[in-house]
This record gives structure tokens, sequence and C-alpha cells, in this order.
């Protein structure tokens, strides 16, 4: 009987979360691990985005987590341009506007939105942003994942977001793990960490 594998990663800015591309890109497969064949990744990041991402050869795993009848709760940490207002994180938490696909528009859920610190396992980005321009950190915990969702809800706040790191899905984190970090774990401590 085939055991399934299970991995988490810190996906890098400047990478795709995938191991094909047509295009002259970073792919999963330049990270210093040797995946098993059948490697996927659950979910995604852009390719401008980085941190927590899962990989699996264990093909349930996708419509359990994010396609199942329980929510599954993702927390990000989004370092935005300019200072960000109390009145302006209670907006976002209650949901707001955002475009969608064909044109539409999509009222995104409510949300837990917080005006943070950075935290201290937070590495500094690789190529350095403007010391002179003002910036605020918000983390925000949703249940659902529209395209792009998070960068268009500050983006509709009149907020430019200059990073975005998935920090956790459920229990599972990257406090741990630095940028490029592969680490696999077994099925149960998998499991037991995204609530499945």
């Amino acid at each position: 009987m085939k055991t399934e594998r299970y991995f988490i990663i810190y996906k890098p800015v400047n990478m795709v979360s995938q191991f094909i591309s047509t295009h002259q890109v970073k792919l999963l497969g330049d990270l210093n691990f040797d995946f098993p064949d059948g490697t996927h990744a659950i979910g995604r990041l852009d390719q401008h985005s980085e941190g927590l991402l899962l990989l699996t050869t264990n093909k349930k795993i996708t419509k359990l987590l994010f396609q199942g009848i329980k929510p599954h709760t993702r927390t990000y940490l989004v370092q935005v341009k300019n200072k960000v207002s109390k009145e302006t994180a209670k907006q976002l938490s209650e949901g707001i506007e955002i475009s969608a696909s064909g044109g539409g528009r999509y009222r995104t859920s409510t949300c837990l939105v917080k005006i943070v610190d950075k935290p201290n396992y937070i590495t500094e980005p690789e190529i350095p942003l403007d010391p002179n321009a003002d910036y605020s950190w918000l983390e925000i915990s949703l249940t659902e994942g529209k395209f792009h969702q998070v960068r268009k809800m500050v983006a509709a706040v009149h907020h430019k977001c200059s990073r975005l790191i998935r920090i956790s899905i459920e229990e599972m984190n990257i406090k741990n793990l630095s940028p490029g970090e592969v680490k696999e774990v077994d099925e149960q401590f998998f499991f037991k960490k995204l609530n499945l």
C-alpha cells in the first residue's frame, strides 16, 4: 500500500506554486529538496506572495481543505504603504466590495483584521522597501480565498500591498521556517494541525 507524504514549505517571493511552467520562472523544483513523484501544491500563493504552502502526494487533501463543508482559516501578514487607521481595519473586517472575475463585483465575507507590529520571525525582503515611506502591518484571517482577494481588499481601502505573507492555515504555521525551507511532516501531524 502506498504511503502518502506531506510537506510544509515557506515559499519565497518570486516563485510560482508549481513544478512545471512554460514561462521562465522559479519553480518548486528549484528548492533544495528531492520531492517524490506526484507531489503537488495544495492551494496556491501567487508569484509575488510568500509564506506557508502545503505540498503532498495525497490527491484528496485539496478537496478536504478548501472545498469541504467545514471552512478552514488562513492568516496573512500584509505590509501596506501608509498608516492604516482602526476605522479602515474595521471596514475591512466587516466585508468590502472587490472586483471579481468576468468584470463583476464581490463582497467579501466578514473576517478578522488587526493592525500589528512586524513579527520577529519575519525576515527582511530580498529587495529593500523605500526606507522613507510609511508602512503598516495587518494580520488578516479569513476562510475564503478568491483570486488575489487580500491584495484587492487592501486596494479597495486605498492602500498598496508591499508584501503579502501567508503565515498559517488553521494551526499550521511558518514560525520555524526560513524562506525556501522545506519540512516533511507525518500524516497524523498534518491532519491534526489542519483540523481535517
